[in-house]
Order: C-alpha cells, then structure tokens, then sequence
C-alpha cells in the first residue's frame, strides 16, 4: 500500500508563495499519475494539477493555470506543488492523489476516481 504524506501548508498573505510536497512510502511514484486536488469548507473537492507517470507532461485548472506548477522527484519518491501569486480563493485543504502502477500510459487524470491513494491533506490558507 502507498502512503502519501502532504507538508509545505500554511498561513500567506494574498500574492505570497508556497511549495507543497507529498512524500510517499510503502511503494515507488516513478510509474504513477500523480495529481493534486483542493477542498474548500462546504464546496467539492477539485482537481488542480496532475503529472503523468513517465514523460512528465502537465495539466492544470483554469483557475490556476500560470501560477501553479506540478513536478515530481523520482529519486526522491516526491511530487510538489509549487503555488505563486496566491489568492484567496486559493484557500482550502489540498490533497495529493497517486494513480495505480500505469504501463505504457503518457497521460494524466482530472478526475477523482481514477486515482487509488490519497494523503490526509494539508491546509492552505491565504489571508486578503
């Protein structure tokens, strides 16, 4: 079983900057989709970004599309999430998501249920 642990969340000031990292045990990320969503208080969770397991091809929301950037460390077994010119709205608990061992797959997934393992969340909050 693959364990995802998020770190990096915090309290920032509206345009500020954070980088949050998941770290994973218990299984390699290097043939995984990796992803990560947010949740607000009372809204569903939504996709942000995600990183395709072999070719590192990228894929972001709207919202947060020229601020955001997804990368991941193979050796390292992490994948981080490096958050610019935050605002807001960007406040929520953020959560990184790890797909099933792919083979042979160069893209990525936006949706909840294509992704098997999922950490606790880490709480990112920006004040105006």
């Amino acid at each position: 079983q693959v364990q995802l642990v998020e770190s990096g969340g915090g309290l920032v000031q509206s345009g500020g900057s954070l980088r949050l990292s998941c770290a994973a045990s218990g299984g390699t990320l290097s043939n995984r989709v990796m992803g990560w969503f947010r949740q607000a208080p009372g809204k569903e969770r939504e996709f942000v970004a995600t990183i395709s397991a072999s070719v590192g091809r990228t894929y972001y929301a709207d919202s947060v599309k020229g601020r955001f950037t997804i990368s991941r460390d193979n050796a390292k077994n992490t994948v981080y999430l490096q958050m610019n010119s935050l605002k807001p709205e960007d406040t929520a608990v953020y959560y990184c998501a790890a797909s099933a061992m792919q083979s042979n797959y160069i893209g990525y997934y936006t949706e909840t249920n294509e992704y098997s393992y999922w950490g606790q969340g880490t709480q990112v909050t920006v004040s105006s």
